[in-house]
């Protein structure tokens, strides 16, 4: 049976691809390419460029590849933008995850996982911040994918659909053989912006906000290497085979680091130092998030294997050169 990925082309789900490819799975990847890229998916694997909320589609696709389970990707998630235009956040992640799911549930599809965000705890009361604490979201991108879970739940009690969510924090770092990594040229991430402006790809980079109540002033957040991540969603596909109950899970350290201290940390691994710009508050977000991951260790068995800040910014200097020898590739 075949595992559907949709955003595979992308920077975590081109990562799922070739752990569920070095796993021995079937995939095909639904990606409609407008941050993924075809080179990002591997040659042998079947690429449907299209939208995934296109239900003829995607009914498609699920009955002539026979698959069995989605691991569901395809997302906006720059909050500043969907503070700017939320409209086009609820039509993306929400509207059309609601769509999606109508297709799995049409098609007795019986597992499904769904990345969601540390995005839906908004400010939480206590770091780390457990699947217990309520949710609260503050910007519209939070709300969008909140709203998802609150479908698969609803969803899941009405149907036979089992699924896990798994709820991130900070996704960072490249696969560790080089293969894949965050290759989308205006992310926003703020390890992939620190490394360009290390490798001289920007002027430079700002900082927004150094008078929230944290250690130095700036927001404190709990930085996953991408591969850990992938891994949880691996664990997370054995525990639904196996008959687990649909499930929360937070995928995190456990730990946090501040923005200045990840900055510090790309300027000494570089080697060079670069202009830093101390700019105001963005809109929506949050002083500290930090996971608490005692859920998933336990439940899915999960650990981390590169729970390292030192290793996830080399590896993503590594990447960042690799691909600048590649532009122009789509």
């Amino acid at each position: 049976m075949t595992i559907l990925v949709t955003g595979g082309a992308g920077y975590i789900g081109s990562h799922m691809v070739l752990e569920l490819l070095d796993a021995g799975e079937q995939v095909i990847v639904l990606d409609n390419l407008s941050t993924g890229f075809r080179w990002a998916v591997p040659s042998h694997v079947p690429l449907i460029v299209g939208d995934f909320g296109d239900e003829e589609l995607v009914s498609r696709i699920l009955r002539e590849h026979q698959v069995s389970a989605i691991i569901h990707f395809a997302a906006k998630i720059v909050v500043p933008e969907s503070m700017a235009d939320p409209l086009t956040y609820y039509l993306n992640n929400t509207a059309k995850a609601r769509n999606l799911i109508a297709c799995a549930v049409a098609a007795r599809i019986e597992h499904f996982i769904f990345s969601s965000t540390a995005a839906v705890y908004g400010e939480p009361q206590s770091n780390p911040v457990s699947e217990d604490e309520m949710l609260k979201p503050i910007n519209p991108y939070g709300r969008s994918k909140w709203f998802v879970e609150m479908m698969l739940e609803d969803v899941a009690r009405a149907t036979g659909l089992r699924h896990v969510v798994l709820r991130y924090f900070n996704v960072a770092g490249a696969d560790p053989q080089g293969r894949s990594g965050q290759s989308t040229p205006d992310a926003t991430h703020l390890i992939k912006v620190a490394v360009q402006a290390a490798l001289g790809f920007r002027p430079g980079m700002d900082v927004f906000g150094t008078d929230y109540p944290t250690r130095d002033g700036s927001c404190e957040r709990d930085y996953i290497h991408v591969s850990d991540l992938v891994r949880a969603h691996m664990d997370a596909l054995r525990y639904l085979r196996a008959g687990g109950p649909s499930l929360v899970c937070n995928v995190g350290y456990q730990k946090g680091y501040s923005v200045l201290d990840v900055i510090k940390m790309v300027k000494s691994v570089a080697g060079v130092d670069f202009p830093v710009h101390l700019s105001g508050r963005r809109a929506g977000d949050p002083a500290v998030i930090v996971a608490s991951n005692a859920r998933i260790k336990s439940t899915l068995n999960w650990q981390p294997q590169h729970n390292d800040l030192q290793t996830i910014v080399r590896q993503a200097l590594d990447w960042e050169r690799r691909l600048h020898n590649r532009r122009g590739e789509d």
